[in-house]
């Protein structure tokens, strides 16, 4: 059996670190929304005691099969109420420190998911 490497096609986290994340491989130094179909936005919120509901309601529109939230340097949750708009979509939102949902959120796409990551990059 013949062996080859996943080719992921459209947009890969391809490194983070304190501060920024590379989409393939161009560096973003603030927050992100992140389709697994392709799009890149600017998520406008600099510490996770800045998101609204506002920042959440963004997410309801793009249609994903599963959002990650990546809330910066450690875990944190968003209030229940800001996800509304998802639940109501049936779309499922896991929470996790933002190293772990760019990993994750590389894996789900490379299996073909229909994920969206919304990553919270703090200043460090």
């Amino acid at each position: 059996m013949k062996l080859q490497a996943d080719k992921l096609e459209g947009l890969v986290i391809s490194g983070h670190g304190p501060g920024w994340i590379a989409v393939n491989g161009e560096k973003k130094s603030g927050s992100i929304l992140l389709s697994s179909r392709g799009l890149c936005l600017d998520w406008p919120c600099l510490r996770f005691e800045d998101l609204t509901s506002a920042h959440f309601a963004q997410l309801d529109s793009m249609d994903a099969e599963l959002v990650i939230f990546g809330s910066g340097a450690r875990l944190r949750f968003p209030q229940p109420q800001w996800l509304q708009g998802l639940m109501v979509r049936r779309i499922g939102l896991e929470t996790m420190d933002t190293a772990a949902a760019c990993r994750t959120y590389n894996i789900l796409a490379s299996e073909g998911r229909h994920v969206v990551a919304a990553l919270l990059l703090e200043r460090p």
